[in-house]
């Protein structure tokens, strides 16, 4: 078994109150689940109008599948043009550590 994760720091565009951030931070959350099926929910700077920490994981048995799945929330996440991709920290996990 194997388990992956993500820690997403991002830098929000032009947003004025945590109000206007919810509605760019949900539907990044909620594409990312439908589309992989990962856990995933805003983890850090809550409390900050132009910041937002999104935390993911994903369980496979396959290491392969694992950062394939890691790989393609990444480009995502990178891709979305209305948040700066500021950085991301990727752990990997296996049954053995």
């Amino acid at each position: 078994m194997y388990v992956g994760t993500l820690s997403f720091d991002l830098l929000l565009g032009d947003v004025h109150s945590l109000k206007e951030k919810r509605s760019l931070v949900r539907p990044i959350v909620a594409e990312l689940q439908r589309k992989y099926a990962v856990s995933v929910a805003e983890t850090d700077h809550q409390n900050l109008h132009r910041r937002a920490g999104i935390g993911l994981a994903v369980v496979s048995g396959d290491m392969g599948h694992l950062t394939g799945v890691l790989d393609r929330c990444e480009r995502l996440v990178a891709g979305r043009p209305e948040v700066e991709l500021l950085s991301v920290r990727r752990r990997l996990h296996s049954d053995e550590d």
